[in-house]
């Protein structure tokens, strides 16, 4: 038997650091959404113990891998909760379409959607609460993938709000070849410049602006910007070159490294898709055309 998953990627709309822990964690306010960009995960239920490969060859396959990490932890829980599991080995294989280092949070899409297939192969034993407990000893997007909906996220990205009054956004992504690495650019954060900053959501979120002609009047803004582009010069150039040859705002997702520009319609974004498709078609640089999932 086996379970196919489609694991999708997420943008973070905008993303503001609030404070650091003790435990030298980052408190964050980030307005997050699901992609229609995606990997896709197949568990088949053989053999014993469980075995991870995946298409990309920057993705470990071995027991680094937050989807083994994923299913670890699973079965202790299962273990902790039931006794023996229902299952003596599972076989996880990923086929990679997001970004890897691309701020989209392809490892912990690919992690909740482990906890969940097994999860129902386990008849659901654990509820989506307890579920999203679990995904977030894995890492702070891992919840946000299991909520499954777009979502206000405070404390370290665990806390999530419902937020249903996204515009309708298209989205044209550039993968700039660039893997940033989430721990080095929150180190390299100034954190004192953006620790007083006055948060108030209805601001923030009255930046967004959808319905026809809304185009390039949102302003949105990433307190990990500045951070990953003085660690990576090029997502800078990248995102100034992408912002001149599409005339609009162009944010970058995350930590980094993925840049995106959003449209209000399907055509304008073709467009745009159509000219830094033949502008880039030779380098390392990716472009994607995708949409706010549903």
């Amino acid at each position: 038997m086996s379970l196919t998953r489609v694991s999708f990627a997420k943008v973070n709309l905008f993303l503001y650091v609030t404070g650091k822990r003790n435990d030298g964690y980052h408190e964050l306010y980030s307005l997050m959404a699901q992609i229609n960009l995606w990997d896709e995960v197949e568990l088949s239920f053989e053999g014993s113990g469980i075995r991870v490969a995946c298409d990309h060859p920057d993705v470990p396959g071995g027991e680094t891998n937050l989807a083994y990490r994923a299913a670890e932890l699973f079965c202790n829980a299962y273990g902790e909760k039931k006794g023996a599991l229902p299952l003596d080995g599972v076989f996880i294989q990923i086929k990679k379409q997001i970004p890897v280092g691309g701020g989209l949070g392809g490892g912990s899409s690919n992690a909740a959607s482990v906890l969940m297939a097994l999860n129902e192969y386990c008849s659901g034993i654990f509820s989506q609460d307890e579920l999203m407990a679990l995904g977030l000893r894995l890492g702070a997007d891992v919840p946000f993938f299991i909520f499954g909906m777009p979502a206000l996220a405070t404390g370290v990205g665990e806390t999530l709000e419902k937020y249903d009054d996204l515009p309708k956004f298209h989205l044209v992504l550039c993968d700039p070849g660039v893997s940033a690495s989430t721990s080095d650019v929150f180190k390299n954060l100034k954190f004192r410049l953006t620790s007083r900053r006055n948060y108030n959501m209805n601001t923030r979120l009255n930046a967004l602006v959808g319905g026809q002609g809304g185009d390039s009047r949102e302003k949105l803004h990433n307190d990990l910007e500045v951070s990953a582009c003085s660690l990576y010069p090029k997502i800078a150039s990248v995102k100034e070159e992408m912002e001149f040859l599409l005339e609009r705002n162009v944010y970058m997702s995350g930590s980094g490294s993925t840049l995106f520009a959003l449209f209000t319609g399907p055509e304008d974004a073709r467009k745009a898709y159509g000219l830094l498709a033949k502008k880039w078609s030779k380098g390392s640089k990716k472009i994607f055309l995708t949409s706010l999932k549903r």
